[in-house]
This record gives structure tokens, sequence and C-alpha cells, in this order.
């Protein structure tokens, strides 16, 4: 008796194998199932062998019988990285937010993400996988992270790390933010409140800075004013008969403000008399006399 034919059955796939008189085993080169293992019972792709005799006798092996069930386990490991996605906070965001929450997510179309990889590092901290919200979505997660300890104001960067069950690595993502807790400084030189002019305009004129998130922008009755790049302004105001309110407002690039309000009075109108009287008159050499007059405005 010799042994006539030997198949393999791999995913549905069935494979014949030659007898090789050099080494004395039945081979084959053959591929491998394109998806991973991993998601498959046992994590493996079970392998079905049938040796069958010159006289149709046959014996078959696979990974739940015989001698070498585990030999018949074949492990496939898929080779694409997962794609992280940073959602919140955007690249170059100014935030008035402290305890920023960090939304990101994590996908993989094959093995999975693995979530015990999913790390949030800020800075130069340490990488931390708890805390973190794991929400599964297909072989993803969506994640989000709020630090525990307030971020003091500046410029932070965020950095995502994970891997798939495979053992891919996500090419590292990550996002530039700044912290603004403090509103821009704003000091009017003019005009001094409650101001008196005959004048058509008023100039008002001064200077704002933010350390953290300039440049500021400067608005006058709610027009733009050009602001300087040493944070000074200047810009003339038309006046209206009476009391005008003059807002100027500085607003930095992470929203927060200051507001400055000055009161002018425009009044173009002369004084008039209307009486004039000098007593004594007529007065003697020397002698002392008495104006009065009156007059409105």
């Amino acid at each position: 008796m010799a042994v006539q034919s030997v198949k393999a059955k791999i995913n549905g796939q069935t494979v014949n194998l030659t007898y090789n008189d050099g080494t004395g085993f039945w081979e084959a080169t053959t591929t491998a199932p394109t998806s991973s293992s991993y998601n498959q019972p046992g994590h493996y792709y079970g392998v079905e062998i049938t040796a069958t005799d010159d006289s149709g006798n046959d014996t078959t092996i696979n990974a739940s019988m015989g001698d070498f069930q585990e030999e018949c386990q074949l492990v496939v490991k898929e080779k694409v990285v997962p794609v992280i996605t940073i959602n919140s906070p955007t690249d170059g965001a100014h935030l008035t937010n402290n305890k920023p929450t960090i939304q990101f997510s994590i996908t993989d179309d094959d093995s999975g993400v693995d979530p015990d990889t999913i790390t949030v590092k800020i800075d130069n901290g340490s990488a931390v996988s708890t805390g973190i919200t794991k929400t599964p979505s297909g072989k993803g997660y969506t994640c989000s992270y709020t630090p525990e300890t307030a971020l003091g104001d500046g410029s932070h960067t965020i950095y995502i790390n994970a891997s798939d069950h495979d053992g891919n690595a996500a090419a590292q993502k990550s996002v530039q933010f700044t912290v603004d807790t403090v509103a821009p400084t704003l000091n009017l030189t003019s005009p001094a409140d409650n101001l008196k002019t005959n004048e058509d305009t008023v100039t008002v004129s001064g200077t704002t800075n933010d350390a953290t998130s300039s440049p500021v922008t400067v608005t006058i009755n709610g027009d733009p004013v050009t602001v300087q790049s040493n944070g000074s302004f200047s810009k003339a105001v038309t006046l209206t008969e009476g009391e005008n309110t003059i807002t100027v407002i500085a607003t930095d690039s992470a929203g927060k403000s200051t507001t400055i309000v000055r009161h002018v009075t425009k009044d173009t109108g002369a004084p008039v008399f209307v009486s004039v009287e000098i007593v004594d008159n007529p007065v003697g050499a020397g002698d002392t006399f008495v104006i009065r007059v009156k007059v409105t405005d």
C-alpha cells in the first residue's frame, strides 16, 4: 500500500500537495487568507488534511481532531495599521477651558483595535490608558478623555497611540492647541471718561495685549480697528450732539474679551447772555461797582 494523494482544506479552499522525493514530504505552496485569523474561533484558521492511499483508504486530521490539532491551526496576521482621527480639539485651537475633553476615534477593518493599547499623552507627561471612555464602533472605538488636572495657560500637545489585535501600531496622531483662561489687557489713553467737547470727532486710542493668545482684535462701537504689532490702536470716532457712548472691546484668539466704556458729550451750543447789569452806574471815581450777568448754556 502507498499514499496516493494528500489534500489540505483551508478556509474553504482545497490545496493538492505534491510528493517531494528529496525530502519525503508532501508539500504545497499556497496563499494565506487575506483577512486576519483573530476574529475566527480560537483566533486561527483550521487546516484539514486528508491522506488517501492507492486502495482508497483515507485519514483526516484537523484542528479539533487527531494527533496534530495544534499543528493544524493556521494563524494569519493582517498588515494594515489602524487609523487614528482626533476630532477635538482641532490643531491650532485656542481654548478657554483648561480641562478640555479630548475626542478621537480609531478604526481598523480587519483584526480590530485592541482597546488595551489605546493611550493618551499630554505634552511630556506619561501615556495613560485609564480614564479613557472607549465606545465600540464596528471593529474600532470612539473615545474621549478629560484630563484630571487642569492644564496651565499656554501651548499643549496631545498624542494618541493605538494598535490592532495583530500588533500593528497606528501612526501616532497629535494636535497642538492653546489654553487661555485670562482675558486680554486693554488700556485707553483717550478719551477721558465724561469728556465734554465741541469737536465733531474724538480720537480713541490705547493699547492691548494677550500673552497667550495674540493677536488681539479690537472693535470700537462694533467697528474693527487696526491693531499695530506693538498692540497700539487709534481711531477717530464721529460724535453726535449730546452724550455719546464709546464701547471698546478687545478679544483674544480664545474668544475671551475685555470691555471699556467711555462717555463723551458733544456740545456745540455757545453760551447765551440773558441779562447784564452794572450797579452803580454811573459810579464815582475810585468807588466800587457790581457787575451782574445772567448766562445760559
